[in-house]
This record gives structure tokens, C-alpha cells and sequence, in this order.
């Protein structure tokens, strides 16, 4: 018998819904095929028409992997049973990878990556390999398809990516193209980076204090095109109410004096307290409200997403006034 006869390779694995894994197959699938492990060493072998991208995971091609082969092959590592569906969360994409496949310009494209974060639940045993880094988390989001693929949500991935970047100007970046491109609210981002505890790094709270900054006036700025393009009356803008000789009252981002009505932004980004926060909030409109000012609460996404549902619920308030009692008197200062 001649022990130098290669082995005759077999058909490929028979492939499944997607693109990805009919080119990637994890060591229990091919098993589950029929094949050895004598035989995916063979076939990995120098020469061979298969390579090894991480442990237990194939690619079933030569020539360098792709893009999408390399992130697949991430979310195949990351499953780790192979044939058998991973219970309870899955893995996603997050960090930079996740930016990228969200197409933020301030991350990396995939081809200039050394590394793709995926993220698990901190229950999994799992280990960082390669060009892979396992990232856990107490509680997993509901990931996005995006391509085809899990990822994670945008202010999951931003927390993700800022935890590995090493300057805040880096920082700045991805914070300012996340509510600037409209992909989420400033407050998401910042409660993220909080349950990441990355609030304690220097460079990510300057970059964060821009964020805020960023983000009010975004929403400053969407407030007043929803008054002229919906044709409201013109308000008093950002202005401090006080009770004549009296106390501070707080400040508004909108008031129309003669009915008495107040628009408020909420663009709190709470860092520790939003309990707290919120509590102060709550105190102030229903302050505003004993004294007869109505007051309209509006949310930086409720502006972007349906400005002209926003504008019919001020124009209604503002209709309704000559229905309701006399407010009390007020001063009105520039704020």
C-alpha cells in the first residue's frame, strides 16, 4: 500500500441560505458531512484547496480572504457549536466592524481592519483569537441586518469601538458622525458608554462634551424648521420664565407668550442619574403647568423622525389656549 497517495477530496459541504457560509464551514459541520479530521488537514494542507481562518473555522476556497469571509468566519467562532444553533443571544458584529457595515466614514473599511469585534453574552466561555476579539456584555441588544448579517445597534458599536480608540480626537469622530448623520441620539450613545464605564477616560469625556453640544444644537436647529416650515407663529426663543419678584422658573426652548404654551427639547444625556435628572424635570413642567403654561415636551428623534406630527401637537396647544384658564403672569428673560 502506498501511504504517499493523496487523498481524493470530496465534494464541498452541501451550502445553506447564505453567501457567507457556503464558503465557511466550522469543523463540526464538515464532520456532520462525513469528512475527518485527516481529511480537512489534507485538504488544508500545504496546497490545499481549503485554509484554516480561526480555530475550528474554514474558509473552503484558497487565496485571501474576503471581507465578508472574515467576518463570517468571526460569527462562526463566536457560535463555536457549529451545526448546532448557539441558545439564548447571538453573536453580533460591533465595534469598528459594526461602524463600517453601518457606513460611518470615521472607521476604518473592513479591508484596512486588523480586527473585528464581536459581541457575546458574559455567560459565553469564549476567548479572543486571532484577528477576532470577544467583547461580553451583561445584557446583548437586539442586533440589525445589516448585508445580511447581525450587528450591533449604532450606540452599542460607537461604545465598542471608543473603548479600544486611543485619543479624543479619534473619539470625536465617531461621536460626531453618530448624531450627525442622524444614525441615534445623543443620549443613547452616552448611556452606552456609561454601562461601558468609559466616562472615566479623559479623552472620551471631552469628546462626550462636544457630543452634547453637537447634539443640542442639532435639534436647536431642527426646532426652528419645524416652526417655519409648518407655519407656526414665531416664539420667543431659548428664554428663562420667573414669577414677577418671585422665583426662577427655568428655562424653555420655545414660548408663545400670549397663550401661555412652552417648548421643551429634551436632550438630557444622563451620565449616572437619570432617575434624578428626569425627578428635576418632572418637578419643573409640572411647576409651569399649576401656573397655567402648557408645556410641550419634544424629543430630538421625534423632530428628525416626524416633524409634522410634532407641529400639529404645538399648533393644537396653542389653538386650545383660548379654552383654558388665564395663566399667571410671568417674566420672560433671554436666556
Amino acid at each position: 500500500m502506498n501511504h504517499n497517495t493523496p487523498i481524493s477530496p470530496r465534494p464541498l459541504p452541501r451550502a445553506s441560505r447564505t453567501s457567507a457560509a457556503q464558503r465557511l464551514a466550522t469543523v463540526a459541520q464538515l464532520r456532520a458531512q462525513g469528512l475527518s479530521g485527516t481529511e480537512i488537514a489534507a485538504r488544508c494542507a500545504a496546497g490545499g484547496d481549503w485554509q484554516q481562518l480561526l480555530p475550528g473555522v474554514f474558509l473552503l476556497r484558497p487565496g485571501r480572504p474576503t471581507s465578508e469571509d472574515r467576518l463570517g468566519a468571526a460569527l462562526l467562532y463566536a457560535r463555536r457549536d457549529g451545526a448546532v444553533p448557539v441558545q439564548g443571544p447571538q453573536p453580533m458584529i460591533t465595534g469598528l466592524a459594526a461602524l463600517a457595515l453601518h457606513g460611518f466614514t470615521a472607521a476604518p473599511p473592513l479591508t484596512a481592519l486588523d480586527r473585528i469585534d464581536v459581541l457575546v453574552p458574559r455567560s459565553r466561555r469564549l476567548r479572543s483569537t486571532g484577528w477576532v476579539r470577544v467583547v461580553r456584555a451583561p445584557e446583548t441588544p437586539e442586533p440589525v441586518e445589516v448585508t445580511g448579517l447581525p450587528v450591533a445597534p449604532v450606540a452599542r458599536a460607537v461604545a465598542d469601538a471608543v473603548a479600544e480608540l486611543p485619543d479624543s480626537e479619534a473619539v470625536r469622530r465617531v461621536l460626531t458622525e453618530a448624531v450627525r448623520g442622524g444614525h441615534c441620539e445623543p443620549g443613547a450613545v452616552v448611556r452606552e458608554l456609561n454601562r461601558a464605564r468609559l466616562l472615566t477616560r479623559p479623552h472620551v469625556v471631552d469628546a462626550v462634551d462636544t457630543l452634547l453640544a453637537e447634539g443640542r444644537s442639532l435639534s436647536e436647529e431642527r426646532l426652528y424648521e419645524m416652526v417655519r416650515t409648518f407655519g407656526l407663529p414665531d416664539p420667543l426663543w431659548n428664554v428663562d420664565l420667573r414669577l414677577p419678584g418671585g422665583p426662577h422658573l427655568g428655562g424653555v426652548d420655545a414660548y408663545w407668550p400670549d397663550q401661555a404654551v412652552a417648548v421643551e427639547l429634551d436632550t438630557r444625556a444622563p451620565r449616572e442619574d437619570d432617575d434624578a435628572r428626569w425627578s428635576e424635570y418632572t418637578r419643573k413642567r409640572e411647576h409651569l403647568e399649576r401656573l397655567g403654561i402648557t408645556v410641550v415636551h419634544l424629543t430630538p428623534r421625534k423632530l428628525r423622525e416626524s416633524a409634522e406630527q410634532q407641529a400639529t401637537v404645538v399648533r393644537t396647544a396653542l389653538m386650545a389656549a383660548s379654552d383654558r384658564q388665564p395663566a399667571a403672569y410671568v417674566v420672560v428673560l433671554p436666556r
